[in-house]
């Protein structure tokens, strides 16, 4: 860092101001603000660890933390298994490989807002005609459960990210030496045996990074979780950012959403640092 000239700290302190304005100091404030009164405006006395004593007694939040870890938990192995899936059959050598590509990246294209009204007309509309026609009952009266709100959610976030989380996997596909796969073929290795073998241990990075990425847009949804189900039926659907941004901004409690923001950074956080450490570790003994 001695070493470096002036045009280096010019041309890095644009980022700097913007990531100090826009991220640490807003979180600063924030968790100091979560420590009083504040109700947008102004506070009136410091009140300490109230509103995080309360938090834990929230039943509410508690079944909101809930069900966005057991989301997440599904759409992060969902979303590794279909991106990866994908992403090894349109490496493969055939005329509408490159059109598939586009085909399955469009999704992450459109809006959440405008995704979740889409498959809320899919899920209500449509499947409840199918099921009409065809009989099934399980089909009709779709989100009006907590089971199938929850899966309607992993499946229009599967369908919408499986796409992104292809192109990660493309680009380490792309860098495997051929050699090594031909040399695996020589030696008699079957499909499995060169991706157990072979393909795998060097995607690892592409899995370390897609977890990462499939984790903290799983636990972050909002405009999906809004437009799709809005937390409903009974807020049994309803996640984290949800909960915080009714808590803030339905309900008026500014300090107290701001405490379970905070909380939500803290645990958010702690997940990914953890994963990336230890899939690090295993990028190494792979």
């Amino acid at each position: 860092m001695r070493n470096r000239d002036v045009s280096f700290w010019l041309f890095l302190t644009p980022v700097i101001l913007s990531l100090s304005f826009v991220v640490i100091i807003p979180l600063l404030f924030g968790l100091y603000y979560s420590f009083t009164d504040w109700n947008g405006l102004s506070y009136n006395q410091f009140i300490g660890f109230d509103h995080y004593v309360r938090l834990f007694q929230d039943n509410r939040f508690i079944n909101s933390i809930w069900f966005t870890v057991r989301f997440s938990i599904v759409t992060v192995v969902l979303l590794n298994i279909i991106g990866l899936g994908l992403a090894l059959l349109v490496t493969r050598k055939f005329k509408s490989s490159s059109l598939l590509r586009t085909v399955f990246f469009m999704p992450n294209l459109i809006g959440g807002l405008i995704l979740g009204f889409i498959w809320q007309f899919i899920f209500i509309s449509v499947f409840s005609d199918l099921g009409h026609s065809l009989g099934i009952s399980g089909l009709t009266g779709w989100l009006s459960t907590p089971t199938t709100g929850f899966w309607g959610l992993v499946i229009l976030t599967c369908w919408q990210m499986g796409g992104y989380i292809m192109i990660i996997y493309i680009a380490y596909l792309q860098n495997i030496p051929t050699e090594l796969i031909e040399a695996a073929e020589v030696d008699g290795a079957n499909s499995y045996q060169r991706f157990l073998n072979v393909t795998f241990p060097l995607v690892a990075p592409a899995f370390t990074i897609s977890m990462f990425l499939t984790l903290s847009s799983s636990f972050k949804i909002y405009d999906q979780n809004l437009s799709l189900t809005n937390g409903g039926p009974y807020n049994s659907t309803e996640m984290i950012a949800m909960n915080i941004v009714h808590t803030a901004f339905t309900s008026n409690q500014m300090a107290y959403g701001q405490a379970k923001a905070i909380i939500f950074f803290v645990f958010v956080a702690a997940i990914a640092i953890t994963q990336v450490y230890y899939n690090k570790k295993r990028e190494v003994d792979l």
